[in-house]
């Protein structure tokens, strides 16, 4: 827990004056994105509130919000935990990307389209592999898939996504092997690019289902066996792999 406060004391500075609960929740919601404080983990108000230099009222709202988003949950006599997904909540997951996604490629329109920030992706993931750095390599593919979202112009489906993708990211902290994860999944990202740079919708949207289709179910492999069962009650908040 060390480590992390003090990696958030480092955020302080980006609250100034104006600091917000919706600061605030960006910085943990960052912070949890990688992994600084894993599923299961109880955060302290007062650690995190005097890390940050905010009131326990401003930290509790913002503890709300990503409540909200089902990042955290509250249990009651224990604090706030960030949340441990079910099976059933990665199956969600992908069944809203699969919906979002899809639709966003479907409904591209005319080529050429801007597709600068999924080649900038691309190769983030591929540098990262070369360093043999596979969180890295997780991080660069949602960057891609934030990206290809973000092809609609809609501020409200990248919003919506935002979320979707954070919780996401609470599913891939749980896997054991990121490399086995991640790896397959750099050429299909290529492959889906090189799809739309050809103004191929149809093919990319394929190349799309089929991605998702298959990710879902290499997710799924790694969370029956390491969550599984014992990830309790329906709001998901401890499990076994869950960090004390």
């Amino acid at each position: 827990m060390a480590e992390q406060l003090a990696g958030l004391a480092d955020d302080r500075a980006l609250l100034g004056r104006t600091s917000t609960a919706e600061r605030v929740s960006d910085i943990l919601r960052s912070r949890i994105a990688e992994g600084f404080f894993p599923p299961g983990t109880r955060l302290s108000e007062d650690s995190i509130g005097g890390a940050l230099g905010v009131s326990r009222n401003t930290l509790r709202e913002a503890f709300r919000l990503l409540t909200h988003e089902r990042l955290l949950v509250h249990e009651l006599n224990r604090g706030v935990f960030v949340r441990v997904l079910t099976v059933e909540d990665v199956e969600d997951i992908y069944r809203t990307r699969a919906l979002v996604e899809c639709a966003v490629v479907r409904s591209l329109g005319e080529p050429p389209y801007a597709l600068d920030g999924l080649r900038a992706a691309v190769t983030e993931g591929q540098v990262a592999s070369l360093e043999n750095d596979w969180k890295v390599v997780g991080t660069a593919n949602i960057h891609f898939h934030r990206e290809l979202v973000a092809l609609a112009g809609s501020a409200r489906t990248d919003e919506l996504m935002r979320s979707v993708f954070a919780e996401l990211r609470l599913a891939f902290h749980v896997v054991d092997d990121p490399r086995r994860l991640h790896e397959p999944y750099l050429m299909r990202n290529r492959q889906i690019l090189q799809a739309l740079e050809a103004g191929d919708q149809v093919g990319a949207e394929r190349l799309l289902e089929v991605y998702l289709r298959d990710s879902l179910a290499r997710v799924v492999e790694v969370y029956r066996r390491r969550v599984g069962e014992a990830a309790t009650g329906e709001d998901g908040a401890r499990g076994p792999s869950a960090a004390p």
